[in-house]
């Protein structure tokens, strides 16, 4: 592996914290031997180019510094290839370094793991959801999750976790649930009545909601939670559980896995890795080790 690595950084993630960290994250890595070169665009298309010409190029791995959203940009240049994918989190979310079992907000202590972990060869193989030439590592959000997802993502207050609380809350005055039509790999398609259907590669999103608990980056599969027709009163009574992953518990949730699997309802928006993947319907797949990642 060549010593030049790739530092991809999002300046405005976290309030600023993306361009904050890029310094103590780049320093942990000289200090160990590496060459570091930062990558930054005009927008994220721009990035997306300079990313890609970078893995094209040969840099020994490509460094994402910023939230899930940068994660994702960084997943469209490194999926597919050899090109291992370091993480230094430092967005609203970091849900792909919480399934990774990386730093949040520590991005010195970032730096030097992804140091060692390259120097020592921790370098692993895990599986990526794939809808249409959208790449995600984390959850597919269909339903009320996406609509707190979008309203969420237009808060500037407060941060975190709390403000997608705060989202879910606002959505609820007016959310119902809605018909919707699933297909898992080849099978017979599905009719239900749902209030969301999500597709996690990963276990978690929306900082910390463990909407897919069971979730195995390794696995081949997708774990899919749908949540069925549940009225305001039970959702607000279920949807809070999902930080510690015990909704699935409850009599209106059902956990489905799948390869592949296609989601149909009107006027729904699929978010992956909290960004917007346009109306439903959407197929998606797992597409086993889709992306080599740098690891603890």
């Amino acid at each position: 592996m060549t010593s030049e690595i790739t530092l991809f950084v999002n300046p405005t993630a976290g309030r600023g914290r993306g361009a904050r960290a890029a310094q103590p994250a780049a320093s942990a890595l000289r200090a160990a031997g590496f060459s570091v070169r930062t990558v930054l665009g005009v927008d994220a298309a721009d990035a997306l180019t300079r990313a890609r010409a970078a893995v094209e190029g040969g840099t020994g791995a490509l460094i994402a510094v910023g939230g899930d959203g940068m994660a994702n940009l960084a997943l469209r240049a490194v999926a597919g290839t050899r090109t291992p994918l370091g993480l230094v989190a430092v967005g609203t979310g970091n849900d792909f370094a919480r399934a990774l079992g990386l730093p949040v907000r520590e991005p010195a202590a970032a730096g030097r793991m992804i140091a060692d972990a390259l120097k020592c060869g921790r370098i692993h193989d895990i599986d990526l959801g794939q809808a249409g030439d959208r790449w995600f590592g984390t959850v597919l959000a269909s339903g009320f999750d996406s609509r707190v997802n979008d309203r969420g993502n237009r808060m500037r207050w407060p941060s975190g976790r709390f403000k997608y609380d705060l989202a879910m809350i606002a959505e609820l005055a007016a959310f119902r649930p809605v018909p919707y039509r699933i297909r898992l790999d080849d099978g017979e398609i599905r009719e239900v009545e749902a209030t969301l259907v999500a597709v996690g590669n990963g276990s978690s999103y929306g900082g910390g909601m463990r909407i897919c608990p069971g979730a195995d980056l390794t696995d081949g599969l997708f774990d899919i939670t749908v949540v069925g027709d549940c009225d305001r009163t039970t959702l607000l009574r279920v949807f809070p559980r999902v930080y510690r992953g015990s909704h699935v518990e409850h009599p209106k949730v059902t956990v489905l896995r799948a390869a592949r699997v296609e989601i149909t309802a009107d006027d729904v928006t699929g978010y992956a890795d909290g960004e917007p993947l346009g109306p439903l319907p959407l197929t998606a797949r797992c597409v086993r080790g889709g992306v080599r990642v740098v690891g603890p």
